[in-house]
């Protein structure tokens, strides 16, 4: 791994402290800067092109309330996950926004080759120059036949190989082949060739890239780097304070950061009344236990998941899993994200509310940017 770390330490020339993206300003009372995680959820009754709308309301209300950046994540074969293309869909928020962060949380580097992601992101800081991430996951996001299909071809690197596609990313997003490369001739356009061309200006800023986890491997991989880094908490809380401890104590200051810079992701909701808040959690933890015993589908209705008969080994995965989400009122939902904050010490909070109908959910980001006392 050390060859691939000098060589993507080596080539990140074009992002440093002070201008780099990555850190945010907590606002109005909130603990550390607060973030949007999409997974552009379709619920039952619903459609694909409304899940996109309300990703664009979405988007709207968090910039309009302050919250420092907008991501969605990759996956695959998922009936109610409607962000298997992040490129695509950022390109659409980005016209539909002014000063937020997009980006991904995260591309599955695994499921791509990494000129692909270079020249798709190299695009979308053209269209939204200096509000583009690029978060990198080594799993697929998906099962291992759907893994299988999308790697068709001469392209079969996995997990295992995600140093090295890392390492090819870097170079391309940098236009840092060294001479005698097999690449050394091959440019992602747009991006920095284009600022060495003749009578070129284009600029050769390119977003910073943040590695995505949810165990220790991408947690040591980023401090190493010295990346910034993001952890899954909200499908993954048991591991959430060991890998920010091992990637605190892995972190070597680059050209990126001088300081470890870790988010985590916490799925969270708020309605008026905490019955209500419980009712529409719900139907995002029937939609999990779903997913985990092979029956993907789209996300249920509050009613439906009201009715549902559990039986004793599935309450018991649903009891552990809303023991993860905090939900509540405003104040309750508040008490619990700045309790998060303090006890993983995380440097911003990346909030994901899951529920059935989008309504349920542009309603929480707003009471909670009310109780934090953000703009808007």
């Amino acid at each position: 791994m050390s060859g691939e770390a000098d060589e993507i330490r080596g080539s990140s020339e074009t992002i440093r402290d002070g201008g780099d993206g990555i850190r945010g300003t907590a606002l109005g009372s909130a603990p550390v800067p607060l973030s949007v995680l999409d997974l552009v959820t379709v619920g039952a009754g619903h459609t694909a092109s409304g899940a996109v709308r309300t990703a664009v309301e979405l988007a709207r209300t968090a910039e309009r309330r302050g919250f420092h950046r907008y991501w969605v994540a990759e996956h695959h074969s998922m009936p109610g996950v409607a962000s298997s293309s992040p490129a695509v869909l950022l390109a659409h928020l980005a016209a539909h926004t002014d000063r937020i962060r997009l980006g991904s949380g995260g591309v599955m580097l695994p499921n791509h080759a990494p000129l692909v992601i270079a020249e798709q992101f190299g695009t979308l800081e053209a269209m939204a120059p200096g509000r583009i991430d690029l978060g990198l996951g080594r799993a697929p996001g998906t099962d291992g036949a759907t893994a299988a299909a999308l790697r068709r071809g001469s392209h079969h690197e996995g997990a295992d190989e995600f140093p090295q596609q890392l390492a090819e990313l870097t170079r391309f997003l940098d236009d840092s082949f060294p001479d005698g490369h097999r690449y050394a001739g091959i440019h992602a356009v747009p991006g920095p060739v284009q600022a060495t061309s003749p009578g070129g200006v284009q600029s050769a800023h390119r977003p910073p890239l943040w590695l995505l986890g949810s165990s220790g491997f991408s947690a040591r991989l980023a401090g190493s780097l010295g990346l910034p880094f993001a952890f899954a908490h909200h499908f993954s809380a048991a591991h959430t304070l060991p890998a920010l401890d091992l990637y605190r104590a892995s972190f070597r200051p680059s050209e990126v950061l001088a300081e470890p810079y870790a988010l985590i992701g916490v799925a969270a909701l708020a309605a008026e009344e905490e019955s209500e808040a419980r009712r529409q959690v719900m139907t995002g933890a029937l939609s999990m236990l779903r997913l985990r015993t092979g029956r993907a589908g789209l996300i249920p209705t509050p009613e439906e998941a009201e009715a549902y008969p559990f039986q004793e080994a599935e309450r018991h995965f649903v009891d552990s899993w809303l023991g993860n989400v905090v939900h509540g009122t405003p104040d309750a939902v508040r008490q619990g994200l700045d309790d998060l904050a303090k006890r993983t010490g995380a440097d911003e909070l990346m909030i994901t509310a899951n529920a059935h109908g989008g309504a349920a959910r542009l309603r929480s980001y707003e009471l909670i940017a009310e109780a934090y006392g953000l703009p808007g």
